[in-house]
């Protein structure tokens, strides 16, 4: 049974990646911030975002038209993640003060992909320790599994009999905009400056 697990993963993951090169290639249609991105969104970028309802770190139940209410750079992680997140988070926070130094506010947001560990408290204190503006988000299994399917996002938690249990997850940060919705991904790879780059690029443009 086991030798049928990593092959079932694999083409999990290759439909996910999959998925996102269709939207980032796109059929070539204008969304009108054609300048700015280094990805080509399909249409108007309808297949990723949209509402979600989650519980913020003073335990409140609050929407996006809550949460987004400026240009937001939106990262699902978990706060037990040994490296990637605090490293991709890291960066989201350097851009979004970058992106002060130029005059243009952004919201820095990171919804929990593992509820069970991760309580408003925990959430809001690690948020907030990368940046004072961050908003950190968690809630039921269901509001989590709800948003994360929203923005097309994958996680899977290994083993959860051991506390210290892992969570696979898709690593890229969205750009949303209050009046126009999700506009762009980022992938983990690109450096603060060149997010806050083209994220200023979209801004001014909006």
């Amino acid at each position: 049974m086991m030798r049928y697990v990593a092959p079932l993963a694999a083409i999990v993951v290759a439909l996910f990646v999959g998925g996102i090169w269709y939207v980032s290639q796109g059929g070539g249609e204008e969304t009108g911030f054609a300048q700015c991105g280094a990805t080509q969104i399909a249409g108007d970028g309808n297949q990723i975002g949209g509402p979600f309802e989650l519980v913020n770190a003073d335990g409140e139940t609050v929407t996006d038209q809550d949460v987004i209410t400026e240009p937001s750079l939106i990262y699902f992680g978990y706060t037990f993640c040994p490296d990637v997140c605090p490293l991709d988070t890291a960066r989201n926070a350097e851009a979004v003060d970058i992106l002060t130094e130029r005059g243009l506010s952004v919201t820095p947001i990171f919804i929990s992909i593992d509820p069970e560990r991760d309580t408003p408290k925990i959430v809001g204190e690690f948020a907030y320790n990368l940046h004072e503006k961050m908003i950190g988000l968690t809630g039921s299994p269901e509001q989590t599994d709800a948003a994360s399917k929203a923005y097309r996002t994958y996680y899977k938690a290994h083993d959860k009999s051991d506390e210290f249990y892992l969570v696979d997850h898709s690593t890229f940060s969205y750009l949303v905009l209050p009046e126009h919705g999700f506009v762009e991904f980022f992938r983990r790879d690109v450096s603060a400056d060149v997010m806050a780059e083209r994220v200023a690029c979209f801004v001014e443009n909006a």
